[in-house]
């Protein structure tokens, strides 16, 4: 029913393939790839960090074909909200598409943050002398202007976007194209002793490490399913715009990791006194163009940063939405501008929360960040998506599955595992910091909230739905198309 006209007052279809996956590129590669080189180096301990992005591809392609099948089945506004919804109300009732909503509005601006962490790290190359207040000054005001961009309809954003990914795809590109007329490789093949003994432990914390990264690099290739009452034919276009962008920057990582490694020394990206442990593109186009082209370059990168906040925020600012319009979130929720039709509250929450852990990222590392941001993801949405695949399958046979996932169901099982990794090392990986305490202390806050919630609402919460509330379903349903 894709082609059917728009709701009243609802969202409308405006976004076509070449943008849904342009807004998907602009939110996966913006500043990720440019700052987590050095880090991925240092979890692996030499130019062997290549694994970490090849891993985190292989992750992201089983997840995506997660989202491809649900995404093309249920394209609402909300994405995972919509999924786990329909999945487990028999069991649980309103309580696990609450608690995704309750973690999503933290992880995703926390993704969004570091991506204005990276923004202000590339601007200290261009300013040397920038000062720690000054750089948390200036990253504030960056998500301001986000917001602000934001506050307007979705015909005008997509348009933004596609602008954007232009310079995203110039930036990288230029990256790729400097390091190939100087490559090394000697200096990226080139591994230290013991570097893939996978025999010992000190490997596989590195791996997990690395495969958080990795897959911290690739998130956002579901941020157009969390746009699906946006979409344009989304049976279609949904599925083709996640495959699509995770091949593309699949693609486009390696060839910047191998073309960096093969241009700076790896040693140099372990030293944070050096630059190229903060700024390494600009390292890169410093050491083979020039600093005349290396400052260009970083403004191009600077952009590229911005476009993955904006892609960030135009897609999470969706996911509320749904949930409070069908009564399993707050209230205030479920308003759209009155003229512009987007979520006011929704996008200023996630605003005023990027902005907490941009300070957060700035006053400890980025390394625990990343850390902190996909522990809180992991079981409430990556994990419970993949099961709420299966039972969708299984209680749901008559559903409309535009797309099918490929070789069932071995790719959910490859993601679970994956994921299941990424939480097991979490504490490991970041020593003193304790995400997985962290995410579990949100989780159990989240419960607490869902009582209040229910309680103030007059409903209860687990179990079936009323009758009335599946015919509401249905009603959204048909009007998200």
């Amino acid at each position: 029913m894709s082609g059917s006209p728009p709701p009243p007052g609802g969202f409308v279809r405006r976004v076509g393939l070449f943008q849904a996956t342009a807004i998907n590129m602009s939110q996966m590669c913006g500043i990720g790839p440019f700052v987590t080189i050095p880090l991925m180096v240092a979890a692996f301990g030499g130019p062997q960090a290549v694994v970490g992005f090849v891993a985190g591809a292989v992750l992201a392609l089983c997840d995506g074909l997660v989202w491809a099948e649900l995404g093309a089945s249920m394209p609402g506004s909300g994405g995972s909200y919509v999924y786990l919804r329909q999945a487990f109300r028999y069991r649980t009732g309103r309580l696990m598409p609450f608690l995704f909503v309750w973690t999503a509005m933290l992880f995703i601006p926390l993704i969004m943050s570091t991506g204005v962490v990276g923004f202000v790290q590339y601007l200290g190359y261009l300013a040397p002398g920038l000062g720690q207040s000054a750089g948390d000054l200036i990253g504030l005001g960056v998500i301001a202007l986000v917001v602000l961009l934001l506050w307007r309809g979705i015909e005008h954003i997509a348009r933004i976007t596609a602008v954007m990914w232009a310079v995203m795809v110039t930036s990288v590109l230029l990256v790729i194209v400097a390091a190939a007329t100087h490559f090394s490789p000697h200096m990226a093949f080139t591994y230290p002793a013991g570097a893939f003994d996978v025999m010992g432990n000190h490997y596989w914390a590195g791996f997990a490490a690395g495969l958080t990264i990795g897959i911290y690099d690739y998130l956002g290739y579901n941020t157009t399913a969390y746009m699906g009452a946006e979409i344009k034919d989304p049976g279609r276009t949904l599925p083709r715009s996640i495959l699509l962008s995770i091949l593309g920057i699949m693609a486009i990582y390696l060839l910047l990791q191998i073309g960096t490694l093969g241009v700076v020394d790896w040693h140099r990206m372990t030293d944070p006194h050096d630059i190229a442990s903060t700024s390494v593109a600009s390292a890169v186009l410093e050491e083979t163009w020039g600093e005349g082209a290396a400052d260009t370059v970083t403004v191009l990168i600077l952009v590229t940063a911005f476009a993955s906040v904006f892609a960030g925020l135009l897609g999470g600012s969706r996911v509320p939405y749904d949930a409070a319009r069908d009564g399993v979130f707050f209230r205030p929720y479920g308003k759209l501008h009155p003229k512009h039709r987007f979520p006011v509250l929704g996008l200023a929450t996630m605003g005023v929360i990027t902005a907490v852990g941009f300070l957060i990222g700035r006053h400890t590392d980025l390394a625990t960040l990343i850390q902190l941001l996909t522990t809180v993801m992991v079981i409430v949405q990556a994990l419970a998506q993949i099961v709420a695949l299966t039972v969708l399958r299984r209680r749901r046979p008559d559903l409309p599955r535009p797309y099918r996932m490929w070789l069932y169901p071995l790719p959910g099982v490859v993601a679970f595992a994956g994921w299941c990794v990424i939480y097991g090392y979490a504490d490991e990986n970041s020593p003193g910091r304790r995400p997985v305490e962290w995410s579990l202390a949100w989780l159990a806050l989240g419960c607490a909230a869902f009582l209040v919630w229910a309680r103030r609402e007059r409903v209860w919460p687990f179990g079936p739905k009323e009758a009335g509330e599946e015919a509401g379903e249905v009603r959204t349903a048909l009007e998200t198309g």
